[in-house]
């Protein structure tokens, strides 16, 4: 594969871009050159402008020992996000563990939704719970852009609520984000106008056929939504009634091909309840909106 550790004197950043992106192309990495780009950046404590400037100087024999080192977790499949501890969200930087899923790109629709429908309903205050918070990226984001709200977050992992807690202090929210350590919505200690939830709603028997950064890496508690994939989105369903105001909304990030039964749920528990799923870029459900009457 071209140079190895050994011979690493001589090797500019370009080439050792190169060598990582090859290595991840031959792996079917999706994103190869940006992926090698980020743990490059990483080892050399560079932001992009200055990784790309500097692509003509060699790279120290240990920091190439290092980089190596990195992508080698990289090639077995870590995730990068894992490798690094971090991810970008809705323009945010989280800091992120193996204790927590990755934030995805396609859960900042919840995010603008979530945004837009405060802004229409309760502009002045308007207290938000975001349930199964993980990294905390939800409710960090909202509270970021949303400086009238006060927001709820509740995880049932100590682990989990551990890097919640380091993101809030981290964004300097912590005045506006209380952490309630329980299931669903029974930690609550009053009702909320807003509830958001990306809780977990892959099939049980679908998560060993996912990619293997899934599948082997992320937890499987944030991931397993039971038999049918809806098992805590039909417990949070159940426990609403008496945690959201008259008029209330829950926004929920559902599976391409739930819409249809979480809309059937909403109406079982929430009888005069208006139900509405947004679906995502590619045209597949998303985000599932239900406004209690």
């Amino acid at each position: 594969k071209g140079e190895t550790i050994g011979d690493a004197i001589g090797v500019t950043l370009a080439q050792a871009l190169d060598i990582a992106t090859n290595d991840l192309i031959a792996l079917n990495i999706d994103d190869a050159r940006l992926e090698s780009e980020i743990l490059l950046k990483h080892i050399l404590g560079l932001d992009r402008a200055s990784l790309y400037a500097n692509l003509n100087s060699e790279i120290k024999e240990e920091q190439y020992k290092a980089f190596s080192k990195l992508l080698r977790r990289r090639i077995n499949h870590e995730p990068t996000a894992y490798i690094i501890s971090h991810k970008e969200f809705f323009g945010l930087d989280f800091k992120v563990t193996p204790s927590v899923l990755i934030p995805r790109p396609e859960t900042e629709l919840l995010v603008e939704l979530a945004i837009n429908t405060v802004n229409s309903t309760h502009p002045q205050n308007c207290m938000i719970a975001d349930i199964g918070t993980g990294c905390g990226n939800i409710a960090i984001a909202l509270a970021a852009n949303l400086p009238q709200t006060k927001i709820y977050a509740t995880e049932i992992s100590k682990e989990a609520l551990e890097i919640a807690e380091h993101n809030i202090q981290k964004h300097a929210l912590e005045g506006r984000i209380t952490l309630c350590q329980g299931n669903l919505l029974e930690p609550l200690p009053e009702p909320v106008q807003l509830i958001v939830a990306n809780l977990p709603y892959i099939r049980e028997s679908e998560i060993s056929g996912l990619m293997p950064e899934i599948s082997l890496f992320e937890p499987k508690v944030a991931l397993d939504g039971g038999k049918n994939g809806l098992r805590y989105i039909e417990e949070l369903l159940s426990q609403a009634e008496a945690k959201l105001v008259d008029d209330g909304v829950i926004l929920m990030e559902i599976g391409y091909d739930q819409g249809k039964e979480v809309s059937m749920l909403a109406h079982n528990y929430l009888p005069k309840s208006v139900v509405s799923i947004t679906p995502d870029l590619s045209g597949l459900d998303r985000v599932v909106t239900i406004t209690k009457h």
